[in-house]
This record gives C-alpha cells, structure tokens and sequence, in this order.
C-alpha cells in the first residue's frame, strides 16, 4: 500500500465514523426552539391557533398521574399522556382509567434513555413494543410519539415512522423537571411561549427528574389552563389539535 492510500483509509476510517454520527444525532438540533420553531412548526406542535394542546410526560405513575387526572376533571380539560412503555405494563389498569377518562395516549419510548448511538433496530422494536402494549391495553391504537428527554434522532425518527406515529416536540414548556420547580415559575415559564396553536409540555411523574416535582406541575395546572382560556384559547389533547404535513429532518415530509 503507498503511503497515500494508507492516509487515505486512516482519513475514510476516522470521518466515516463521524459522518454516521453526525447524520444520527443532527436532528436533534430541533431540540433548539431557535430551529424547531420556525423552521419545522410540526415538530413544535403547531395547530389550530385558538387552541392549546396540552401534553404530559413521562408517566404512567401510580403516586402522581392519578391526581393529575383528577385535576383535569375538576378542570373540564382533556389532554395526551405521552407514556413510556415500561411503566404502562407495570399499571395496566392506571393506562385504562387515563383513556377511560377521555384523555389521549402518545408513545414516549420503551424506557426513558439518551440516544447518543445510533440504534436502528433497537429503537424500531422499543417504539413497535410500545405502540402494541399500548393498544392491547386499551384497544386504541396511538398517533404520536414524543423521544425521550426530546432528543430526536435519525433511528427514532425512523422508527416513529415506521411504527407509524407522528413526531411531535413542544413549543411552550414548564421546565417542570427541575428541583427548583415551583407552582409560579411552571406558571411563568409556560405563559412566556404561550401561542395560539402552540403545544405545552408538562410531567405528570418524577421517574426522570427531581424527586417530588410534579407537586408544583400540579399546583400550577389550574392557573395555566385560567391563563390560556383568559387568551380565548381552548385546551385540549393533540388529537384535536393535530400538526400539518411540514418538512422535517432528512428532507422528508411529515405529517
């Protein structure tokens, strides 16, 4: 081999590595609201401009989902539980009663990990085994799916696709996650990005994040929704508030 030809394969093995990492993670710039905002308006969640949808993450949780629902039905709201597959096997009955309450299931993955590697096969049969566990609990078959921590990737949005989901993000959240969340800073933070037509993301449990900060998720939940109804906005899951086909990521078109 001429010394040429070995650079060249030491070159081509260090950047194809690169390349595969790169076209793997570079969807996740839609992490940014810089990008996903205007430049992929399905991503974000982007409806109907008089209404709001409001989403949950992370659940199902037998200590606090429960008192979400009845929140939400104190409230007169209706929302979409974006529940991770692992913890609905776990509570079959509490993913019945969320449904048979008249909210709305979306697939948050098969557990709550950060895809920093490229999986293709992995992340298809994990999105594929939630889609089927959710629908053979509760008959419904699920529309959206929402990856974990909101790190969107290449495999996972593949895998959505083919499981055929819709990819949905957020526009407006309540940094609610934190330990330093309280009732008014979930409050302010929702009410800073809060649109007509935009998607909200909350947690309905503490599984990924602070212990105990779904108390203020929960406190706070009656005066967001006052807020967005004082905006004339209506509050409801996705599946009244579905995202149009837009570009995204890969050059494709998605619904």
């Amino acid at each position: 081999m001429s010394l040429v030809s070995g650079r060249a394969v030491r070159t081509a093995a260090v950047l194809l590595p690169a390349a595969v990492a790169a076209a793997h993670i570079g969807p996740a710039a839609t992490w940014l609201p810089g990008v996903r905002l205007p430049l992929f308006p399905g991503l974000a969640g982007t409806g109907p401009r008089r209404h709001i949808a409001l989403t949950f993450d992370d659940g199902p949780d037998p200590v606090s989902t429960p008192r979400f629902l009845d929140a939400l039905d104190e409230l007169g709201v209706r929302a979409t539980f974006f529940v991770l597959g692992e913890q609905a096997v776990r509570h079959p009955a509490l993913v019945r009663e969320t449904v048979r309450r008249g909210h709305e299931l979306g697939v948050h993955g098969w557990t709550h990990d950060r895809p920093w590697w490229p999986a293709f096969a992995r992340d298809a049969e994990e999105v594929a085994r939630t889609v089927r566990a959710v629908h053979d609990l509760t008959g419904h078959r699920p529309r959206w799916y929402r990856p974990p921590y909101g790190i969107l990737t290449t495999s996972r949005w593949l895998a959505a696709r083919r499981a055929g989901l819709r990819t949905v993000l957020w526009s407006a959240w309540g940094r609610d996650w934190t330990a330093d969340a309280t009732p008014a800073s979930v409050r302010a933070r929702v009410a800073a990005d809060l649109r007509g037509g935009g998607t909200v993301l909350l947690h309905d449990s503490d599984r990924h994040s602070a212990p105990g900060c779904w108390r203020a998720t929960l406190t706070a939940l009656p005066t967001v929704v006052r807020d967005c109804r004082e905006a004339g906005l209506v509050v409801g899951p996705l599946r009244d508030h579905g995202p149009v086909p837009v570009p995204v990521p890969g050059g494709a078109v998605g619904e």
